[in-house]
């Protein structure tokens, strides 16, 4: 509250109803500097160029291809066990030779990348380019949706 003495012989002090703003300056201006500090230590300081993906959800065909990496680091495809010596032979006959057709692409949580990798360089060495990396979605919640990520 600010208070302005006029001429004393009118009768007393009014009051005037204007808003002090300098102390909501200071506080901005404090605000500012702190978060000018505070932006560059949050920033990743990894140089990485990152692809751009505007990938489209595929349609889940009528009788997907799953090839499942267990946490042994033994192949399944679908529910059978396969080795990766036979894994060719074995996409070729479920798939009737139909190297364009998606296998999605399920692998353990403790599976280490490198494994995965080597996988995957099973896959496009047999003849299979179009690989589909299943996830589970995010929900917030205790069960959670299959997801899957697409490679052209």
């Amino acid at each position: 509250m600010a208070v302005s003495l006029k001429d004393p012989h009118d009768g007393g002090i009014d009051e005037l109803s204007e808003i002090n703003v300098t102390p909501f300056i200071d506080v901005m201006l404090v605000l500012l500097i702190i978060f000018m500090v505070a932006a560059p230590l949050s920033t990743v300081d990894v140089a990485v160029d990152l692809p751009v993906s505007n990938a489209q959800p595929q349609p889940r065909p009528d009788k997907p291809v799953f090839l499942t990496v267990k946490s042994d680091l033994t192949l399944a495809l679908g529910n059978e066990d396969v080795p990766r010596s036979a894994l060719q032979a074995t996409l070729d006959q479920q798939t009737d030779n139909d190297r364009e057709q998606r296998v999605f692409l399920r692998a353990d949580g403790s599976v280490a990348y490198n494994e995965l990798m080597k996988v995957m360089n099973l896959l496009r060495d047999a003849g299979y380019l179009k690989i589909a990396l299943v996830g589970l979605e995010d929900t917030g919640q205790a069960a959670a949706a299959p997801v899957a990520a697409t490679q052209p």
